[in-house]
């Protein structure tokens, strides 16, 4: 995709917990929460330790996202995103991706409180198709 919808940016923004939906060795599914940002039209995500959602990232790179927007006081059903993506593993940069993140997710000035690091992974994530309740849908 190669534009995303304006108000996909806000909502990715707005720092929306994001719910990571990976597919396991076995077959079945695996979800996680991750922290969320934008880099041009590509979604990123940083992972300091090689966990379970990486290597299935790494073994399946097509996974999908999901991300709620803001709770609106008497509307019967929040806008929310689905989006499927196809996800590249980078090696290295984890902690710096986190850092920039945390600015968003903890709040301004705010550094990443985990040790600082080389390692770990950085994964964008190339949006293919966008769905949900929405003005991006």
């Amino acid at each position: 995709m190669s534009t995303l919808p304006d108000e996909l940016r806000a909502l990715v923004a707005s720092g929306p917990l994001a719910h990571l939906a990976t597919v396991d060795a076995d077959g079945s599914p695996q979800v996680t929460v991750v922290w969320v940002g934008l880099e041009g039209d590509r979604l990123f995500s940083a992972h300091l330790h090689e966990t379970v959602k990486v290597r299935n990232m790494r073994r399946d790179p097509r996974v999908s996202i999901s991300m709620q927007g803001p709770r609106v006081p008497g509307r019967f059903l929040d806008e929310y995103a689905v989006l499927r993506v196809h996800a590249t593993v980078t090696e290295g940069g984890a902690w710096e991706a986190l850092d920039r993140l945390a600015k968003t997710y903890v709040g301004p000035g705010t550094t990443f409180p985990a040790p600082r690091s080389e390692g770990g992974v950085v994964v964008h994530y190339d949006i293919e198709r966008i769905g949900g309740v929405g003005p991006w849908a």
